[in-house]
């Protein structure tokens, strides 16, 4: 027997910010990503809360890969405030911290009132608005530590297109591209099913339609919202499914150098489903299931697929394509790391992604070969 559970209620559309109308004489911890300050987006909560008689705290003290000693942090600002509302704006940094630092507040502190969780995505990447998934990076180590428990799930997630309009190209690409790869992963993980691949489907779908629209003209509103919306059923594919080693990787790469999550991935992404597809071991009488789905996957693209080799085939070129049309770069290098850089992390690098959570979900078990041989591909 499975269960699936879609917790989290959905916001959706133009003005859908005005939800927060129905917040009224609350207590409300507003953690938000510098820039989301700075720039006054945050007003776009903070005026509607205040026209409600609510009383406000905000938190910024985000950054990338948010750290333990932040959490811990903000955990203490949450204490000491007590609210009744926990919000969280900003991309997957900022709704990862807010998540955990409720979770540690619940744990250590057994708060006792209902703290209502609503998540406002300002990027189209993580889903995390959606997902019981949080990373928080211990900097002294270089590890990444994803905490997944249902707990993280906000309670409500808003999503409005009005707030992505100005995220910048180079973001649009890496974010947009983390999806792809929420999508794709969910869709041969080991725990897939038919609820999963329904989502996942369209998510990609939905990226290789409007993602390149986003990033060619930031201001096209249907497409920002058809991506802000992939994000979402992307999200709700790997909370259902799982990710795979592709995340297992990116977890342990970008710990080590601090390569943007989503162009980690994107990086990642054809090695691992060529590798997964076993494009090398496999002939046509001995094709593994999960190159049939990649293949599926490309028919229902609209991909040439006339068999499963050459649908396989053509979803790498279309990503290929679809990267090099984002001027994302195409290797390691590009990214500005040496040979030598990269031979001092692999090992560890190789077993930190045979631990990560996600990697278990992989349609192929991966070994310490396997994944010193994929990412050496990448350099």
């Amino acid at each position: 027997m499975e269960e699936i559970s879609l917790r989290t209620k959905l916001n959706i559309g133009a003005n859908s910010l005005d939800s927060l109308l129905k917040i009224t004489g609350q207590k409300v911890f507003i953690i938000a990503d510098p820039f989301i300050v700075q720039s006054g987006i945050v007003s776009e909560v903070t005026n509607r809360l205040h026209s409600n008689h609510n009383e406000y705290l905000i938190f910024s003290d985000i950054i990338p890969d948010p750290p333990i000693e932040t959490v811990t942090i903000g955990v203490k600002a949450l204490q000491e405030f007590y609210p009744s509302v926990l919000i969280a704006i900003g991309g997957g940094s900022a709704i990862d911290t807010a998540k955990a630092i409720k979770e540690f507040s619940i744990r250590l502190f057994k708060q006792e009132n209902d703290l209502k969780f609503i998540a406002i995505p300002t990027t189209s990447g993580t889903g995390s608005e959606v997902t019981s998934f949080s990373v928080i990076t211990d900097q002294e180590k270089h590890v990444k530590y994803p905490l997944i428990a249902d707990s993280l799930l906000p309670d409500e997630a808003i999503l409005d297109p009005n707030l992505v309009i100005s995220v910048p190209p180079v973001i649009t690409a890496d974010t947009g591209l983390d999806v792809l790869t929420h999508a794709l992963e969910a869709y041969v993980s080991t725990n897939a099913n038919d609820f999963s691949d329904a989502l996942a489907e369209k998510a990609f779908q939905l990226i290789f339609d409007y993602l390149l629209r986003c990033y060619n003209n930031g201001k096209d509103i249907e497409a920002r919202e058809k991506v802000h919306y992939a994000s979402c059923l992307a999200g709700m594919a790997f909370n259902i499914a799982g990710l795979g080693v592709n995340h297992g990787i990116a977890h342990a790469c970008g710990a080590q150098f601090h390569i943007p999550h989503g162009r980690m991935n994107a990086l990642l992404l054809t090695a691992v489903i060529e590798y997964n597809a076993d494009l090398k071991g496999f002939s046509n009488s001995t094709q593994t299931l999960t190159a049939q789905k990649y293949a599926q996957l490309a028919k229902k693209s609209g991909f040439s697929s006339s068999n499963i080799r050459s649908g396989v085939t053509s979803l790498i070129q279309h990503i290929q394509q679809l990267k090099k049309d984002l001027n994302m770069p195409q290797n390691l290098r590009a990214c500005g790391l040496t040979y030598e850089q990269l031979m001092k992390s692999l090992e560890t690098i190789t077993e930190a992604a045979l631990k990560d959570g996600c990697t278990k979900a992989n349609p192929r078990l991966p070994t310490t070969n396997d994944i010193e041989a994929i990412v050496k591909q990448i350099f």
